[in-house]
C-alpha cells in the first residue's frame, strides 16, 4: 500500500522564510550601528537596534509566512478509483500492466499517489477489491488526468465493475 503524507515542503518553505526575516533583521541592526556616531546620544540610539531589528524581522517573516499559507490553502482536488469486482481477469492483467504509464501520466499532471492498492479493509459494508486516490492542485489538472487516461478508463470498465469520481478536499492546514 502506497499511502503519502501532507507535503512535508510547506514546513521547509516556512523555515527558509523565518531564516530570511532574521538576515534581514540583521542587516537593518548592522546598517543601523553603522551609521550612528560615537557621541553619547547615538550610542544610546544603538540599544534600540536590536529591538527594532527584531520587530523588522519578524514582520518580514510573517509577511513570508503568511504568503506561503495563502498559497497552501487552496483545497486539494482527489479523483477517486473503486474497483469492485473483475468481471474479465485478462482484461484486468492488461490494466495492471498499464500502472508503469498511469504513474507517469499523474506525475506530469503534478498529481500524487496518496493511495493505490488492492489491500482493503472493509469496516462497514464491502470493500471494493482495489482502490486509488490520486491528489491533485486543483480542477483542471485533476479533469486533465482523467481525459488522458480514456483509454485506461474503456478498458476499466470493461475489465471491472467499477467507478471513479473527483471529490473537493479540505485545506492543508486544517
Amino acid at each position: 500500500m502506497e499511502v503519502l503524507d501532507e507535503p512535508s515542503w510547506h514546513w521547509g518553505l516556512s523555515l527558509i522564510a523565518l531564516t530570511l526575516a532574521f538576515h534581514a533583521a540583521a542587516v537593518v541592526m548592522m546598517g543601523i550601528v553603522a551609521v550612528s556616531a560615537v557621541k553619547w546620544e547615538e550610542t544610546v540610539k544603538i540599544q534600540y537596534a536590536l529591538p527594532l531589528a527584531v520587530a523588522i524581522g519578524l514582520g518580514f517573516g510573517a509577511v513570508a509566512i503568511r504568503g506561503l499559507h495563502a498559497r497552501t490553502t487552496t483545497p486539494p482536488i482527489y479523483l477517486v478509483v473503486e474497483i469492485d469486482e473483475i468481471t474479465d481477469a485478462n482484461g484486468f492483467e492488461a490494466l495492471r500492466h498499464t500502472a508503469d504509464a498511469t504513474a507517469v501520466e499523474v506525475q506530469s499532471e503534478d498529481g500524487r499517489y496518496f493511495a493505490r492498492t488492492e489491500k482493503v479493509i472493509a469496516l462497514d459494508g464491502s470493500a471494493p477489491k482495489f482502490f486509488a486516490l490520486i491528489a491533485f492542485d486543483n480542477m483542471t489538472k485533476a479533469k486533465a488526468f482523467n481525459d488522458s487516461m480514456k483509454n485506461n478508463t474503456a478498458l476499466r470498465t470493461r475489465a471491472t465493475k467499477s467507478r471513479s469520481f473527483i471529490v473537493e478536499g479540505t485545506s492543508h492546514w486544517h
